[in-house]
């Protein structure tokens, strides 16, 4: 089994205790590599109150980012806060790799929240424009991405998906806290 494909089962596996409200068995959450994260401190409120209610989601999708992405920098749910089909994550891992507060690297994941395969998509760009865009679309029942930037605050996470041949999330929206 690939790394993807088993970070793909253990990201549905905690989405779906969480969905039912049911704890996930504590040995399943503590071995989960990236199960330590924090909400960065410039995070917004409605970030903060979605990853607070669903940690197990959240500790899944740093997972799928790797080792150190474990500060999460967005989480919202797709299209709104009461239709979901998706649920986007932003994560970074707090490092500086340039001079400006701009230069952290980022990571984001689409995870599904259908409970069936989809077209659907993720992008990351980020706030120069001589870097290319970092993106995976495709057919996924769990999730799509991680996707990276190396500079990615203050840049851009583009979400996507169709249900049965509709364009049902089509949203993007700015990493982090800036002008």
């Amino acid at each position: 089994m690939s790394m993807k494909t088993t970070l793909r089962i253990t990201l549905a596996t905690a989405t779906t205790f969480a969905a039912l409200g049911v704890a996930a068995p504590q040995a399943a959450v503590a071995d989960t590599p990236g199960r330590h994260f924090t909400v960065a401190s410039q995070a917004s409120a409605s970030t903060q109150t979605l990853v607070a209610a669903n940690a197990q989601a959240a500790a899944a999708g740093a997972t799928a980012c790797g080792a150190g992405y474990t500060q999460i920098l967005l989480a919202e749910r797709l299209p709104s806060a009461t239709t979901r089909y998706a649920t986007v994550y932003v994560y970074t891992n707090g490092k500086e790799t340039g001079p400006l507060i701009y230069d952290q690297p980022t990571c984001a994941v689409l995870h599904n929240e259908t409970g069936s395969a989809q077209y659907m998509g993720v992008r990351l760009k980020d706030n120069y424009t001589s870097t290319p865009d970092t993106e995976d679309f495709g057919t996924f029942s769990s999730y799509a991405g991680p996707v990276y930037q190396n500079k990615g605050y203050c840049g851009h996470v583009y979400s996507y998906m169709k249900k049965s041949g509709k364009v049902v999330v089509d949203h993007m929206r700015v990493v982090g806290s800036c002008n």
